[in-house]
C-alpha cells in the first residue's frame, strides 16, 4: 500500500519540551512541534517571549505552555523539568537548543563568560536528561535531541572558543548519550546548524556581512530557523526511530570542501 511508504511525522499527544525557545530556532522548533500535535513546553528565561511565543501556537489550534529557568542553575534545571513534566503528564521529546555565545576574543575571556557558556550550553544537557529520563523510558520512544553547531565539531570562527569548545562537547554527549540509553529505546541525536539568519546571529556582524556570508553558501543564502526544526521534526518522530548518536549538518552546504570555503555557524 502506498500509505505505508508516507513518513511518520504525526507527533499528536506527544509531550515536548524545548529550551531556548522564547525565539529563533528554539520557536521555530516548537512551533513545527506543535503543528504536528505535539503538546510543547516552553523554557526559557525571557518569560514574556516565551508567553508570546506559547499565545501564537495556541491561537493556530497548538498546545505550549511558558516557563521560566535559568539553565546556567542546575537547581532551577530539576524544578523546572519537575513542573513540565507534571504539566505535561510525562514526557517524549526533550530538545535542548539554549545557547550562550557573545563574542570574546581568547586573551578576553574571563571566568564568568567561560563558566555561564558551559553551564548552558552543555552542563545543561546533562541535568535535563538526567531529569527527564524517568519520564521518557515510561515513553518507550524517547528522543533526547540537541542543537548543536558546525563551529567546534568542524570548523572554528575568531571570538568563539569558548562556544565551540561547548558544542565540541555536546557531540561527545551526543554519542555517549546514545550508546547508553539504546537499550531503554531512548535515541540521542544532534543538529549541526550552519550560518542561520536569528536576532542572536547579529553578534557575529551587521547586514552587510550576512550578505558576504550568503554570497559563500552554495545554496545561496543563510539558513532560516525553520530549515533547523523541519530537521528536528524528523528526528522527533518515528521515522527517525533507527537514528541514534548522530549529528545532521544543515547549512547549505557551506562546509563542502569543493566550495572552497569553510562556511561559519550561527
Amino acid at each position: 500500500m502506498l500509505s505505508a511508504a508516507r513518513l511518520p511525522l504525526d507527533l499528536c499527544g506527544r509531550k515536548c519540551i524545548v529550551t531556548g525557545a522564547a525565539r529563533g530556532i528554539g520557536r521555530a522548533i516548537a512551533v513545527a512541534l506543535a503543528a504536528h500535535g505535539a503538546i510543547v513546553a516552553i523554557v526559557d528565561r525571557a518569560i514574556s517571549e516565551s508567553q508570546a511565543a506559547c499565545a501564537d501556537i495556541v491561537r493556530a489550534g497548538g498546545q505550549a505552555q511558558a516557563l521560566a529557568a535559568d539553565l546556567a542553575d542546575r537547581a532551577e534545571i530539576e524544578r523546572v523539568m519537575v513542573r513540565a513534566t507534571g504539566d505535561l503528564g510525562g514526557l517524549d521529546v526533550l530538545v535542548h537548543n539554549a545557547a550562550h555565545y557573545p563574542l570574546r576574543l581568547l586573551p578576553d575571556i574571563d571566568a564568568a563568560l567561560l563558566q555561564r557558556t558551559l553551564a548552558v550550553n552543555l552542563e545543561a544537557a546533562f541535568w535535563l536528561t538526567q531529569a527527564g529520563l524517568p519520564m521518557l523510558r515510561l515513553s518507550g520512544r524517547g528522543r533526547i535531541l540537541i542543537t548543536s553547531s558546525v563551529t567546534g565539531p568542524r570548523v572554528a570562527y575568531p571570538g568563539l572558543a569558548h562556544y565551540a569548545a561547548s558544542k565540541a562537547g555536546l557531540n561527545g554527549f551526543i554519542r555517549s548519550a546514545a550508546l547508553e540509553l539504546a537499550g531503554e529505546r531512548i535515541t540521542v541525536n544532534g543538529i549541526e546548524p550552519g550560518m542561520i539568519a536569528t536576532p542572536a546571529a547579529a553578534n557575529l556582524g551587521g547586514e552587510a556581512h550576512q550578505q558576504w556570508l550568503a554570497r559563500r553558501i552554495p545554496l545561496g543564502r543563510l539558513g532560516r530557523p525553520q530549515d533547523i526544526a523541519y530537521a528536528m521534526l524528523f528526528l522527533a518522530s518515528d521515522a527517525a526511530a533507527y537514528i541514534t548518536g548522530q549529528t545532521l549538518v544543515v547549512d547549505g552546504g557551506a562546509l563542502l570542501p569543493e566550495c572552497g570555503w569553510l562556511g561559519t555557524s550561527a
